[in-house]
């Protein structure tokens, strides 16, 4: 397994734990303190019992308080087999009366009449333990007072800190090293279920998309897996929807691709310029179609279900577009004998859509009524307002009669009525109709008003942005 792999389970390991190994750091440094101050409590005592004992061998004089403390007294008083004890003693005028003179002044907190001190400072170049304390002499009554000044060296007390540092700490640290070792133990068994999930994944075939079982998936990952699913459910739609247009691609080019070679093989026989001249004009027209059935296939994979994401939809005013579109297709009806015509509603139609994909929805619909109309038939675009949310667009022709039964099918993809001799691929209303359902557009097939022909119409709901600057015409 990579080191990747790990890294959920080394983020889990480090939220679960991380709390632990601050608690531990956190509990050494009070413990640590309060070893300190329990050590310091025990062996003050002591300070304060030899500070009793010296001022039981300060005496009055006439000179003064005098210290008469023997050496033999003192070395019994002093010994200690693990630190250095030091003592001073001072009258109250200042005047020292034995002991070690390196003694510094007393802390600022010792009163004349109040309890002792004790405090940190530094002797010979030692660290110690001190007590300061303005001692009463018993044979001269209480208003008679020397300063006692005691210190001790920290051996005693780093040796005791240490051990109960090291009783209460040590039973901690073995406790959070099995808490680690059953929350790695807790945290890879609950990360098993992914792991099989990942195995199961990576064994299948590319071309298997059907859904990750979620039976024994953990319920915080289920969510991650029906998002997958349905990522693979959409990309099955998409790949289905594109092996099925490939197929139907080169259905359909087959054709017109074997009749411009056979034209083609046909002009290279020709030696009478006369049939040499129409085998190049069928050939030219063959070229045409086979350039429109392209750009039907193009714009047929363009306005794909799957392409809604891509619709970049914008206020565009309707009757305005439409009536442009309509007047580039007048001098194609002029030439077929159509007579083709718009009616547009009173002021501007705005509608939300995205101009190019609605043009190109428009003229198919125009090319559709023009390719179908009989000679000297017409053909009429018109926009109207067809309720208080929605605008019509509406295209009429004077076509064959679509029969009822036929028009749940006319918008399928090359569907032709059957007795057309009309040149068409079948896609124009397709297009059509991704087109409408890409704008949540109604498309309505039904008889022309005049009896003759046919009748497409397009309900789009009318734009909340009816401001004229944020109208478009395309």
């Amino acid at each position: 397994m990579n080191p990747s792999d790990l890294r959920l389970q080394r983020k889990l390991l480090a939220w679960l734990l991380s709390p632990l190994l601050a608690l531990l750091v956190l509990d050494t440094a009070v413990t640590w303190w309060s070893s300190r101050h329990l050590s310091n409590l025990a062996y003050d005592r002591s300070l304060q019992e030899i500070a009793r004992e010296i001022v039981l061998d300060v005496n009055p004089g006439a000179g003064g308080p005098q210290l008469e403390l023997t050496q033999a007294a003192e070395r019994i008083l002093l010994i200690d087999p693990d630190d250095r004890l030091f003592f001073r003693v001072t009258a109250e005028d200042g005047r020292a009366l034995g002991g070690d003179p390196s003694f510094t002044a007393p802390p600022a907190t010792l009163r004349k009449g109040g309890p002792a001190v004790y405090y940190d400072a530094v002797l010979q170049g030692e660290p110690v333990r001190a007590l300061a304390w303005w001692a009463p002499l018993r044979s001269a009554g209480p208003n008679h007072l020397v300063l006692v000044q005691v210190g001790e060296t920290l051996n005693k007390r780093g040796r005791l800190s240490r051990d109960i540092l090291a009783q209460t700490v040590l039973p901690q640290l073995l406790l959070i090293l099995m808490a680690t070792a059953a929350v790695y133990v807790g945290v890879s068994r609950g990360l098993g279920p992914l792991r099989e999930l990942a195995r199961a994944v990576a064994n299948r075939s590319h071309l298997d998309l059907s859904p990750i079982s979620t039976d024994s998936v953990p319920a915080e990952v289920r969510p991650l897996v029906q998002e997958v699913n349905d990522l693979m459910l959409r990309l099955g739609k998409i790949l289905d929807y594109q092996s099925r247009f490939v197929a139907d691609a080169a259905h359909q080019l087959k054709t017109p691709v074997s009749g411009l070679k056979a034209q083609i093989e046909l002009a290279l026989r020709e030696q009478d310029p006369q049939r040499l001249r129409h085998s190049l004009a069928q050939l030219y027209i063959g070229a045409d179609r086979l350039s429109r059935l392209v750009q039907q296939l193009l714009s047929l994979a363009r306005n794909e279900p799957a392409a809604a994401q891509a619709v970049r939809r914008e206020p565009v005013d309707l009757r305005a577009l439409a009536m442009q579109a309509t007047m580039e297709w007048v001098p194609l009806a002029l030439k077929s004998g159509i007579d083709l015509g718009f009616e547009g509603h009173e002021g501007p139609v705005v509608i939300n859509a995205d101009t190019d994909r609605l043009r190109e929805l428009i003229n198919n619909l125009v090319d559709n009524a023009i390719r179908y109309s009989h000679t000297g038939g017409r053909a009429t675009v018109s926009v109207a307002m067809a309720d208080a949310g929605h605008a019509r667009l509406s295209v009429s022709d004077d076509g064959p009669h679509i029969p009822v039964e036929e028009r749940s099918r006319i918008f399928e993809r090359f569907h032709r009525l059957l007795g057309t001799q009309t040149d068409g691929s079948g896609l124009g209303l397709a297009i059509v109709s991704e087109i409408a359902a890409l704008h949540d557009a109604r498309i309505v097939l039904e008889d022309d008003g005049d009896g003759v022909g046919n009748r497409f119409s397009v309900l789009f709901a009318l734009s909340q942005a009816l401001h004229p600057q944020a109208m478009s015409a395309g």
